[in-house]
This record gives structure tokens, C-alpha cells and sequence, in this order.
């Protein structure tokens, strides 16, 4: 790969030093104590919801405990699965280190920000939008959200270029030209609205923005639902490929076990907003320990 130089960044260096190493001893991502609750919230919140209790509506004041006390690391080059049915906090979660929500407690530390030594979520409206911008991508279940559909895929890429500072009109074009074919995206539709693609292709132009600023830590939330089968294999042979040959750390979100199985080494199992399982993915899927993950298992049997 020859690397494409902007601002003095060279990509394909980047990405070399991170191919082929082994996982270091510090993670990328730590996050600590995540939670995030719709409603006023109240002191039973967290206590009266879960998975015990069979609900993460609050009986007392009538919140939404999306997600409350996740806990875990991601190391550099690693996937990661967060899997659960509809309404289990999953989504929630990615989206609070996205910034797409505010959590309403706990702490996530990530190493390209800061040495790692600042909780993000803490962090001013202003560093968080650099820290999106330039050191995260996301790829949304629904495509609406990622992109514009009345701009054309190079302009949704160059959107997200011009956003993390890149103000070179020729070498933005080169960067999303190469980031469409590397996505599989015919270059004669470079210039094309994605409204008028298929759901796999506005797929892949989001995976190609997600990539646009050459971050460590990519979000897939959901990335292959409602596709599908033959669109979801192929969707789901890129990410491998890119994963492979760029050595980013990802976090897969979704409800579908095989999707978990194929891509990712470790796995996060969340009911009613907490993680009732963590552990290496063929493991929890080989021989899962609590109930719930049992079920899951058994039901794709």
C-alpha cells in the first residue's frame, strides 16, 4: 500500500506499525462504570433494574436504564462483540463513546487522547468533537444516520476529511477515491448521491467515510441488519479485510451470533442494560456460562 500523505501524515505508516504486533500491555479503550439513564433518574434506579429483575424500567421514577456499570478494555488491532436482543444497552453504549449521548456516569480513557490519562466522557463539548472527528469512525445500522443522502459519496467523505482538518482539495478527492475502492465502491459512482444506492453499497461508502480520518477505534453498530444474506457476506468480508490489513480496533455491535463469531476475539453479553458475560468469543459461544447466554446459544442451534 503506498500511503497517501495529509497534512504531513503518512497513512500507510500508521497502519504498518500497528500490523503484525502483539496486543500491548496498555489497552486503547478502557472504559469503567458506563452508565446512561433516560428520565429524571432517581437513587433506585440502578438497583431496581436488570437483569435479575427482569426490567430496565426503574419501578419507582420511570427511567430507562440503557446501559449502567460497563466495564472493559480494548486493546490496539482487537474486535471486540457487544451482543444481546433488542433493548439490552448495547447500542447505547457505542453511542455514549461516540458522543452521540451523554452517559450519565462512569469514566472511558482512550490512549490516542491525552496519553489516556483524561476520562473523555468528562471531557468540554469542544474536545469531544476533536476526539469524534479525528480519532473514532462509526458505522450506523441505518445508513441515514451516517451519511448525507443528497451529497455524493466522495463529498461524504470529504465531509468528514474537511471536519478533522484536512484542507487540500486535491489530496481530500485522491483520499476518497482510494478509500472507495478500497470499499468496493465502482469509481464511477464516486460522484453519485447515495440515495440512489443499494443498502450494501451505502454500507460500504459509510465504512469508507468511517475511515475517511484514519482513526484507531471504529464503531460498527448494528452494520449488517436488514441486508441481505449475500449483501451481509460480502459487507462482512470487507471488515474482515480491512481489519486485517489496517490493524484498527473495533467494537461490533449486534444480535446476530454468527456475525459475532466470524469477526470478533472477544465478547461482551449485555440483558437490560448490564453484562451479565465477557470473555474470549469462542468461549462464550463454545461454552456459555449464564443463563441468558445459554439461551442465546440455544436458540441458534
Amino acid at each position: 500500500m503506498g500511503g497517501i500523505e495529509l497534512s504531513g501524515l503518512n497513512i500507510a505508516d500508521t497502519f504498518s506499525g500497528l500490523q503484525g504486533n502483539p496486543v500491548p500491555d496498555e489497552p486503547l479503550l478502557r472504559v469503567r462504570g458506563l452508565t446512561r439513564i433516560y428520565g429524571r433518574g432517581c437513587a433506585e434506579c440502578v438497583v431496581r433494574t436488570g437483569p435479575e429483575a427482569g426490567s430496565n424500567i426503574c419501578p419507582i421514577c420511570a427511567s430507562i436504564v440503557a446501559c449502567a456499570g460497563v466495564s472493559f478494555d480494548l486493546y490496539a488491532g482487537e474486535m471486540m462483540g457487544v451482543v444481546g436482543e433488542s433493548g439490552s444497552g448495547k447500542s447505547t453504549l457505542v453511542q455514549c463513546l461516540y458522543f452521540d449521548h451523554t452517559s450519565s456516569a462512569g469514566e472511558a480513557y482512550l490512549k490516542s487522547y491525552r496519553g489516556g490519562a483524561v476520562n473523555m466522557l468528562g471531557s468540554s463539548a469542544q474536545e469531544q468533537r476533536h476526539i469524534r472527528h479525528h480519532l473514532m469512525g462509526m458505522v450506523y445500522q441505518n445508513p441515514h444516520q451516517g451519511l448525507r443522502l443528497d451529497c455524493t459519496a466522495g463529498g461524504n467523505i470529504a465531509e468528514k476529511l474537511l471536519t478533522a482538518g484536512f484542507f487540500h482539495v486535491g489530496r481530500i478527492r485522491e483520499r476518497a477515491s482510494e478509500l472507495l475502492r478500497r470499499t468496493e465502491v465502482p469509481m464511477e459512482r464516486m460522484d453519485h448521491l447515495p440515495r440512489h444506492f443499494s443498502g450494501g453499497m451505502q454500507q460500504r461508502v459509510q465504512i469508507a467515510k468511517a475511515l475517511a480520518n484514519n482513526p484507531p477505534l471504529v464503531f460498527l453498530d448494528e452494520v449488517t441488519t436488514g441486508l441481505d444474506v449475500s449483501v451481509q457476506a460480502r459487507v462482512l468480508d470487507l471488515i474482515r479485510h480491512l481489519h486485517r490489513e489496517l490493524g484498527l480496533a473495533m467494537l461490533v455491535v449486534s444480535h446476530n451470533l454468527d456475525v459475532i463469531r466470524l469477526l470478533t476475539d472477544y465478547t461482551l453479553v449485555m440483558k437490560s442494560g448490564r453484562v451479565v458475560e465477557a470473555g474470549l468469543t469462542d468461549q462464550i459461544l463454545g461454552d456459555p456460562q449464564h443463563p441468558y447466554t445459554q439461551l442465546l446459544v440455544s436458540s441458534l442451534l
